[in-house]
């Protein structure tokens, strides 16, 4: 049995039945008209869509969608094609200036919650902003185009690229101190090359602290690399911590050698039993000039007292404020960081403590001397 349509009854007057026999029979009218025409009639003899299909030898679709107008818009609707909304307003440069200007702001200074933009905020603010700002053309954007808009400026509102902020005054003045004293570290090391008997009355080294090195021990066993079964170091994912420690590391930059201290702090007291341990190690009668950064350990009153007590044996260049880059050490403990501390596992911080001074021990036996290159020949000795 033929399906019914659920659709509602079109019902229509006398004065319409006529208008529609006068469509049908024209001989000037478009075709696709006369069809819809014809489609409402046979509708009104009681014809099912299906046998109306078979009758005009259309698709089924096609004569539902008819009858469908004809409900929703009556049957002059239904007939005649209903303006469409055309083409999207172009998007002009004044809408690309204002969403430009849009994701110049971060979200909170528009009264929102988030800091950073996503793609999908941003398009969203944009098109439940638009209107209002004058750009209607903008209510619609899509994703793809808004990123052709970014992407024009070069902007990635979505992300962050950090830099250091150079917050001394001095900076430059700084620096330029810094390096000159790398110049004469050059020079010195330079003649010592070429006179083996010449010995420095002053030598340079490159000191900081790495502070917060965890001491972290795992819960179990870690399963060795075994062929064929384990390709890796199988570790489980559970640490127990057992605190921190902070390394206190000089680099002499004549010879390469490493002082180091590993304490469970870095205070005044740990920084005078570093300027204590360089003291024993280097003769009387050299000056020992410290590359150094402005800690508070470095500027304390017990710090200077100590150096009081040693007129003439030490000598600080501090590098600039945020300027720690300048510092060499800091290349040391970056690869130390990368080596012998890389996935570091102890039992306790004691073992931590001896492990640290162990890859030390294994640096002096081969000793590298640092070099600064980066802007030296803005330096002039």
């Amino acid at each position: 049995m033929p399906r019914r349509s659920k659709r509602a009854k079109i019902t229509l007057t006398a004065e319409d039945m006529a208008s529609l026999r006068k469509l049908v029979a024209t001989r000037t009218e478009e075709h696709r008209k006369v069809v819809r025409g014809r489609i409402i009639l046979l509708n009104q003899e009681g014809r099912m869509d299906k046998e109306i299909a078979e009758m005009l030898d259309i698709n089924r679709h096609t004569v539902e969608l008819c009858l469908n107008k004809c409900v929703g818009m009556g049957w002059e609707g239904a007939v005649n094609d209903v303006a469409r909304a055309g083409r999207s307003r172009a998007i002009d440069d004044e809408d690309k200036s204002w969403v430009t200007y849009i994701a110049c702001h971060k979200p909170k200074e528009l009264d929102l919650a988030a800091e950073l933009w996503t793609i999908t905020d941003l398009q969203k603010y944009i098109r439940t902003n638009a209107a209002e700002n004058g750009h209607p053309a903008l209510e619609g954007i899509s994703r793809s185009k808004l990123w052709t808009i970014l992407d024009e400026n070069e902007m990635k509102p979505h992300k962050v690229t950090y830099y250091l902020e150079k917050r001394d005054p001095e900076f430059e003045s700084k620096m330029r101190q810094v390096l000159y004293v790398y110049k004469l570290v050059e020079w010195t090391n330079q003649k010592m090359a070429d006179d083996e008997q010449y010995r420095p009355d002053v030598i340079t080294i490159s000191y900081d602290e790495k502070p917060g090195i965890q001491a972290l021990g795992g819960t179990v066993e870690d399963f060795r690399p075994i062929p064929g079964k384990y390709r890796t170091v199988q570790r489980d994912y559970e640490y127990v911590r057992h605190g921190t420690v902070s390394l206190l590391a000089g680099i002499d930059l004549h010879d390469g050698t490493v002082t180091a201290l590993v304490r469970d702090s870095h205070k005044s007291i740990d920084f005078i039993e570093f300027l204590k341990e360089l003291d024993s190690r280097y003769p009387d009668d050299v000056r020992l000039r410290i590359i150094l950064d402005n800690h508070s350990s470095h500027l304390s009153k017990e710090t200077r007292q100590y150096l009081q007590s040693k007129p003439q044996r030490f000598v600080f260049v501090f590098t600039p404020k945020h300027g720690s880059w300048l510092n060499l050490v800091e290349g040391f403990f970056g690869k130390l960081a990368r080596t012998a501390l890389r996935d570091i596992r102890v039992d306790s911080k004691s073992e931590l403590k001896r492990r640290i001074l162990l890859a030390i021990e294994e640096i002096n036996r081969a000793p590298v001397v640092h070099h600064w290159t980066y802007k030296m020949e803005e330096t002039a000795i």
